[in-house]
């Protein structure tokens, strides 16, 4: 039933799962004094929600106009379930804006396919990632995946490895004037963000611990299911797959390394890991497969959200 709403692209999906997303943003604010606060505190949040329903609107534009799913709204549904299994994420500032950035970042990437305008899409990427840097400073690996991009599409020209030194050039200058004008103490952030820390004794509780180890667990199905499968995908999309299995693998290095570690750094593998479980969704054989891996994922996403209030 659930794989039948979802495999076409309709109007009520989209609203039904923006619903969804509001309501689950409502109620877990409600935890917290400061939400009766109708002031700066209010406008933050509304800011933060509608950041959150533009990645959702990001994720699914990327992989329909891409060819990366059949005209469904998987992807959307995908990325609201991975999203609410792990509800802190929903009040982080950082985290959130972040992965905005990426997915613009991703976007201009996988579109690099077409060969068209490439430098003016290497150029914003670059821009996009150096810019999510600012807010979590280990996002700047994502640069591996421009590089990786321009090996794919267009690495005879030599001018295309020089943009993402561009765009570094000038949102670093924007940045250190800004800091140096208005609040040194932005430049000491960025600093500190930039350390190493593998340590994983960061869970609060035990809900948090099942709840990465149900993602872990689907992660891993859902990765190797398109890494085994690959050979059967349309050449033309070789490229495109690769750059969200690198993506993935690239979110992962992100969490398991920065400071300050969390669920929520999770969140910049939720887009490439919506594209993988659509891609195992759409092309599983048999429609009992289908519905038990999508309610699997439900039941997952919602159990994990309400276990974590």
């Amino acid at each position: 039933m659930i794989t039948s709403i979802f495999s076409k692209s309709r109007p009520f999906n989209y609203i039904l799962v923006t619903l969804l997303l509001v309501l689950c943003f409502f109620i877990y604010q409600m935890k917290e004094t400061e939400w009766m606060n109708f002031g700066y505190d209010f406008a933050k949040k509304m800011g933060l929600l509608l950041v959150l329903t533009a990645s959702l609107f990001v994720t699914n534009f990327v992989t329909k106009r891409n060819g990366l799913s059949k005209d469904s709204t998987f992807p959307f549904l995908f990325f609201f379930l991975f999203l609410i299994m792990f509800p802190a994420i929903l009040n982080d500032i950082n985290v959130i804006i972040a992965n905005f950035f990426i997915l613009l970042a991703l976007r201009r990437l996988i579109s690099l396919q077409s060969l068209l305008t490439p430098k003016e899409k290497i150029f914003d990427a670059s821009l996009w990632i150096f810019i999510a840097a600012l807010f979590q400073f280990w996002c700047v690996l994502y640069l591996v995946l421009i590089f990786i991009s321009i090996i794919f599409h267009v690495s005879r020209d030599y001018r295309n490895w020089i943009l993402p030194f561009i765009a570094l050039f000038a949102v670093a200058s924007i940045f250190v004037f800004s800091a140096l004008a208005f609040d040194k103490t932005l430049i000491t952030n960025v600093v500190e963000n930039a350390q190493i820390d593998l340590k994983f004794d960061y869970f609060k509780n035990n809900f948090e611990n099942l709840a990465i180890s149900i993602y872990a667990a689907l992660s891993a199905l859902f990765f190797f299911a398109l890494v085994f499968s690959l050979s059967n995908k349309p050449l033309i999309l070789h490229a495109s797959y690769k750059k969200i299995l690198f993506s993935f693998l690239i979110g992962v290095i992100i969490f398991a390394i920065s400071p300050h570690k969390s669920n929520n750094l999770l969140a910049y593998t939720f887009m490439p890991l919506a594209v993988m479980a659509t891609s195992y969704v759409e092309n599983a054989d048999g429609k009992w497969i289908k519905e038990s891996v999508v309610a699997i994922v439900v039941l997952a996403g919602f159990m994990s959200f309400f276990a974590q209030l």
